[in-house]
């Protein structure tokens, strides 16, 4: 069985992911902060017979990466890492002017530092893989200019630089940042509270991902809705 690292998989999109691919065959190492909520996650993808390894902990902390990377190392292999936990850096969100720096150095911790962690710890596995695959998971805040959004945007634009340069360095891996789009989650929520307008759940744009891993185009930077409404 391939075998997956996800990060923030307790909600939202990566549990969604998560149970995606656990229907697919796959085994899995779940990352999120809370392990209370993290093991529904995980006890929900096992109901689909696969193996699940969740580990709560902070990406932040060195020792928990490495915790992650020896657990899919104890599956058997390391085929994708989906870095998907995120930090707002502020919430709700403010304008640059009210951004405090330390919610910005929060936010590229997570999204950033913190990812480009964990790659450089599972990079032995990766390389050692036939398929071996890192997703950043994006936003369209990292490529538009929207109001309030200028912290987190510039550190999924850092993240998706960050995967173009290591698509480049590894050519034997795929190295993919996706943007899922508008989805109705508690991060969405929090960032703009007053905003009541439906959004799609995030298992609506899952097999946009799933349609990735099947296809393995190119190293680069995706949109999971158009992947998913694409042709056979």
């Amino acid at each position: 069985m391939p075998v997956a690292v996800i990060t923030g998989a307790s909600k939202g999109l990566g549990r969604a992911l998560a149970e995606g691919l656990a229907r697919e065959g796959w085994d899995l190492v779940l990352d999120a902060r809370t392990g209370s909520v993290l093991e529904e996650a995980a006890e929900a993808a096992r109901a689909h017979g696969t193996r699940v390894v969740a580990l709560a902990g902070d990406v932040t902390d060195a020792a928990h990466r490495a915790a992650l990377v020896a657990a899919a190392a104890g599956l058997g292999s390391l085929d994708l890492l989906v870095s998907n936990a995120s930090a707002l850096g502020a919430e709700p969100l403010v304008r640059l002017d009210a951004l405090p720096l330390e919610g910005l150095r929060a936010a590229l911790e997570t999204n950033v530092v913190a990812a480009l962690g964990l790659v450089r710890e599972a990079l032995p596995l990766l390389r050692a893989s036939a398929a071996g695959t890192v997703i950043a998971v994006s936003s369209d805040a990292a490529a538009e200019a929207y109001e309030t959004w200028g912290g987190y945007g510039a550190s999924k634009a850092a993240l998706d630089h960050l995967a173009a340069v290591l698509g480049v360095e590894e050519p034997g891996l795929r190295v993919w940042a996706v943007d899922p789009g508008d989805m109705g989650t508690e991060l969405y929520a929090a960032a703009v509270p007053e905003d009541r307008d439906p959004r799609p759940a995030p298992e609506s744009v899952v097999p946009g991902f799933l349609r990735l891993l099947e296809r393995r185009p190119a190293s680069g930077r995706y949109a999971a809705r158009d992947l998913a409404g694409a042709g056979a």
